[in-house]
């Protein structure tokens, strides 16, 4: 063999190796795509959850108690705005994301205005209905904690994996962009202050 062969042997043997490794990254790439839209879809499937014990809460309170209605009136439009809100799987930037999560902070700070206001009326929490639907509504804050906190595991393996050589190289040109994570709401990383007067 002479040497021109040997250097086109070697480069063609090269071409190959990086194809092979190209397919095995992007099908692994695809795979870890895979595993955040389906954990996105879990923290979605939670919040609907969410969404749909609402009305049922909303109408028991409204039934029993004589209620401020504008407390009703706030978690109506923030249940409303916060399931308007539809982020693609494909498209889980750190910006959709954000909108997504600033429109359910939204409801989750109606809700608890509700729930403070409720305080003020024993015969309302002594109601069997209200009592199941405050319990699922706890109930499902847990799950959407748990499902927040694996989908953020499934983005962080994700934005590792394409971050990484040789993903790194094919990621781009392929449409594998990093993934958003669902972060502590703003003011989170304060303690609450305590007075006692």
């Amino acid at each position: 063999m002479n040497r021109g062969t040997i250097i086109l042997l070697a480069i063609g043997a090269a071409i190959v190796l990086l194809f092979m490794s190209g397919c095995g990254s992007y099908n692994n790439m695809v795979t870890k795509q895979e595993s955040v839209s389906g954990a996105w879809s879990n923290v979605e499937n939670q919040y609907q959850r969410q969404a749909d014990l609402i009305p049922n809460l909303v109408s028991t309170v409204k039934g029993v108690a004589n209620f401020e209605q504008k407390t009703l009136t706030d978690v109506i439009e923030a249940r409303s705005k916060a399931t308007s809100i539809k982020v693609d799987a494909s498209n889980l930037s750190p910006e959709q994301i954000g909108k997504f999560q600033a429109s359910q902070g939204e409801l989750s700070q109606a809700l608890g205005r509700l729930m403070m206001i409720t305080e003020n009326y024993p015969q309302l929490r002594a109601t069997e209905s209200f009592k199941e639907l405050q319990s699922q509504l706890e109930s499902t804050q847990n799950r959407i904690t748990v499902a927040r906190g694996d989908f953020n595991n499934e983005a962080k393996a994700y934005n590792t994996y394409i971050r990484t050589f040789p993903q790194v190289l094919f990621a781009g040109m392929l449409g594998f962009d990093k993934k958003g994570y669902f972060e502590a709401d703003k003011g989170a990383e304060k303690a609450p202050e305590v007075k006692f007067e």
